[in-house]
């Protein structure tokens, strides 16, 4: 079983464009959304993922997770499949403190832009840098299933 633990926050300037290592076009989109089982897929330029979450623990900063790389042409098809609107994003790979720092600027449903880190454990200290604001991990506002 995998675990993904992972902290959210709201992002207050651009700095990070500067700071990015790569650049990613994404398409996602879920074939459920309940909060027991979310089933996601996700085309990343020319790579294609099925992926399904469990419940968030109470906090919102665990749950768990199973990834699977798919056929890029199944993608398609499964995407034809998902609830509607599919989300659109581009995401940016900061390299901060030995993590990764992935910051998405939403462009379709709507236009929002948020950050992500993965902790490899629940006690992995985490000081963000500046251009990182509110904290909102846990907030179901700001899961990818609500937009």
């Amino acid at each position: 079983m995998n675990i993904e633990i992972e902290r959210k926050f709201l992002v207050t300037s651009t700095a990070y464009k500067q700071l990015s290592i790569e650049k990613i076009e994404i398409i996602q989109g879920y074939l459920s959304k309940i909060p027991e089982r979310t089933v996601r897929i996700r085309i990343a330029d020319k790579n294609a993922w099925l992926t399904l979450k469990g419940k968030s623990d109470s906090q919102g900063l665990a749950r768990r997770e199973w990834e699977y790389k798919i056929p890029l042409s199944e993608a398609h098809e499964l995407l034809a499949l998902c609830e509607k609107p599919l989300i659109r994003k581009t995401r940016y790979k900061i390299p901060y403190n030995n993590l990764m720092i992935e910051v998405d600027e939403f462009q379709e449903p709507r236009q929002t832009v948020w950050a992500e880190v993965e902790l490899p454990s629940m006690d992995t200290p985490f000081d963000p840098p500046e251009w990182l604001g509110k904290e909102v991990t846990g907030d179901p506002n700001y899961y990818n299933a609500q937009l």
